[in-house]
């Protein structure tokens, strides 16, 4: 029988490298004799640890895993990013934000004079979607991770697309606040379910940029709702009917049928035989299940909940959740309203939203860009907190109102350092159940943040709004400590366990280990 040959290598710095020979068969009983080469020989303080699988691996000080995609790899992934499964993704999302941006939109429509609805009552109707996004995060906890993700999420999206749909019939303050209650209610599940998707399909490295995709259709639809908006706004009177109730009838349709697609054609399973797999590509499957660490499990294990809750990041993860989006709930639901206070008419302060959703896209892009390229990425989310922060300050202080676009254009930066937060949290808890749990409780405090942000916009303060521009310029600051406490502990994490060395555990052999269970997990920073 063949000797198996393990290296194991510490370069310079922090990097890490071990390669491991190992012969194709090894004969029941008997010992393997292992060599350790003359580069290693200098690390007489290092044991070479047992490894069961060929494998070279290189991680960095930032914890990014360095390697080399086969051609069968790469092939998978553009199935994946242009048939199977981004596609759905950035549809899905876009009608999502559009959807719930309705009510931003008929606001210069003619909404409020229909149903006799007061400025504060129209506050009310913002923070009343994000209210059914949080009671509905309880039961999406048990769901999502019993539900076939495919059929749960086209199911979601046909209830909510009915809802859009009947609020063209709302005739008052009650009947437009159960119906924003229950459009946020089958919403709730959406971001979880994409990140979770988005997890289990992809590598940890190549998963920042699938979620900034979300955030990216973001953009687009505020950039490509604008110009809907605007059209639609020319509706009026149509048939009998307002151009607001127009914009509700002819989006809940569109969604209704997006979500019976969606039912029937997302792919949720990185091995589905939809997929049409090559033996090569399911090879890289195996290794691209090891990167990302996500094992998919039925079985809700309460030890990880437990364990988030001793996690000093849980609770800056889930604090600048709620605090970022004190300027999220209010942007979305006012800012048509608070262009239209700089002297812009109704149509026209809707067609100002598109730069909004250009200059939203250009902070996603360019940010993902760099953290591609450099990593960094809790650093990249508190260089856009801070460009949010200078545009909220020269909404206050720019002395012409037209001129005070430029500040409501940079404050979209917040979205880019969202996707940045995000993305850390995809490529930094693992464990099936921890993960939802992680999730889903940003999820809660993303609702509170949304429901509180619209009534930090008093009435009487429009059109500058100065108290919850103070509050939202505070948010954003204490968001920028709570991502540096966060890093500091996965950085911290990292060199303990780089010092110590790194063992290999095949695809085949994966369980469900949280990031903390397992001893080989790097954070990626």
């Amino acid at each position: 029988m063949a000797d198996t040959k393990v290296e194991y290598i510490v370069e310079e710095g922090s990097k890490v490298e071990y390669i491991v020979e190992q012969s194709s068969r090894i004969e029941e009983g008997s010992k393997v004799e292992k060599t350790i080469d003359e580069k290693t020989e200098k690390h007489e303080d290092i044991s070479p640890p047992s490894y069961s699988a060929a494998i070279t691996e290189e991680f960095d000080s930032r914890g990014e895993r360095i390697y080399v995609k086969s051609e069968a790899e790469k092939k998978l992934v553009r199935k994946l990013d242009y048939i199977y499964v981004m596609p759905f993704v950035a549809i899905l999302n876009f009608l999502q934000f559009f959807d719930k941006s309705t009510l931003n939109y008929a606001g210069v429509l003619g909404i409020k004079e229909d149903t006799n609805t007061s400025g504060s009552q129209f506050s009310w109707l913002g923070s009343l979607f994000y209210l059914g996004y949080l009671v509905y995060q309880a039961p999406n906890q048990f769901l999502l991770q019993r539900l076939p993700l495919a059929k749960y999420v086209g199911g979601l999206i046909i209830l909510w697309g009915l809802v859009l749909s009947v609020t063209f019939e709302a005739k008052n303050f009650p009947q437009l606040a159960g119906l924003r209650f229950l459009l946020g209610f089958f919403e709730a599940a959406m971001y979880p379910c994409c990140i979770m998707l988005i997890a289990a399909m992809y590598r940890r490295k190549e998963q920042a940029a699938r979620i900034g995709v979300i955030y990216i259709c973001n953009g687009v639809a505020m950039a490509v709702g604008g110009f809907i908006g605007y059209g639609i706004g020319h509706m009026d009177g149509a048939l009998g009917h307002a151009s607001w109730q127009w914009l509700m009838i002819i989006l809940g349709v569109i969604t209704i049928f997006f979500g019976f697609v969606i039912f029937v054609c997302l792919i949720d399973n990185p091995r589905s035989r939809f997929l049409r797999l090559t033996p090569e590509q399911l090879e890289a499957v195996d290794e691209r299940q090891r990167d990302n660490t996500t094992v998919i499990t039925k079985e809700i294990k309460f030890s990880h909940i437990k364990e988030s809750l001793t996690e000093i990041r849980f609770y800056c993860f889930i604090f600048a959740s709620m605090l970022i989006n004190f300027q999220n709930g209010a942007l979305n639901t006012f800012s048509s309203i608070i262009t239209a206070g700089f002297g812009f008419s109704g149509v026209d302060a809707i067609l100002l939203s598109v730069p909004s959703g250009v200059v939203d896209i250009i902070y996603i892009v360019v940010i993902l860009w760099y953290n591609n390229k450099y990593g960094n990425t809790l650093y990249c989310a508190c260089a856009m907190l801070v460009c949010a922060i200078i545009g909220l300050v020269l909404l206050i202080a720019i002395p012409v109102p037209k001129a005070k676009l430029l500040g409501l254009y940079l404050c979209w930066a917040y979205a880019a350092a969202y996707v940045m937060f995000l993305a850390s949290v995809a490529n930094n808890v693992n464990g099936y159940t921890k993960k939802i749990f992680y999730s889903t409780t940003i999820i809660v405090f993303y609702t509170i943040g949304n429901f509180a942000g619209p009534l930090m916009m008093v009435d009487w303060q429009k059109p500058l709004y100065l108290g919850g521009m103070l509050a939202y310029i505070a948010s954003n600051a204490i968001c920028i400590v709570l991502f540096l406490i966060a890093r500091y502990s996965m950085a911290k994490s990292n060199k303990e366990r780089m010092a110590r060395g790194l063992t290999h555990t095949p695809a085949a052999e994966m369980t469900d280990l949280t990031d903390r269970e397992d001893p080989n997990f790097i954070y990626r920073l």
